[in-house]
């Protein structure tokens, strides 16, 4: 579902009443120990945390007029999400991640490549997702990306 919104504060507003306290705590968690550098605004319709132009001024490569994105939760029609492109772009958080969920949650991860669905508002791993988002710093993330996207010249 996408939702017309300018802060977070107006997207939290109009989702259905039970998402609100869960997107309300997992930003909460995420603020807390979002590292240094990283920004929080709406992005792609959903609450994002990007790396701003100030420090990456090349923006997000399909569109270089948005800062480079890094995760983004989200109230979705069946689930709400937990976007996290480190995930994504960085096999050994991908590892770590399956192997810590099953530790914090009692149903299976449903998950696709940067999206972890949490469909039970019940389970939702508060403390798994406050050691991801301290897992990469705000260059850590750059070089990943980067090594990613870049390819290197001759």
């Amino acid at each position: 579902m996408k939702y017309e919104a300018n802060s977070p504060e107006e997207y939290i507003a109009q989702i259905p009443e039970d998402r609100k306290p869960v997107l309300s705590k997992m930003r909460e968690v995420i603020l807390a120990n979002l590292p240094e550098g990283f920004e929080e605004t709406m992005s792609y319709g959903m609450i994002g945390y990007v790396v701003p132009h100030s420090i990456y001024p090349d923006g997000y490569h399909c569109t270089p007029e948005l800062p480079l994105p890094f995760m983004n939760i989200a109230s979705q029609k069946n689930f709400v999400a937990l976007y996290h492109a480190g995930i994504y772009g960085n096999k050994e958080l991908f590892k770590w991640f399956q192997d810590e969920y099953p530790k914090h949650c009692k149903r299976k991860l449903d998950m696709g490549k940067s999206c972890v669905r949490f469909k039970y508002m019940d389970d939702i791993p508060y403390e798994l997702i406050e050691e991801l988002t301290q897992k990469l710093s705000v260059q850590e993330w750059i070089d990943i990306y980067e090594s990613a996207v870049k390819t290197p010249t001759k």
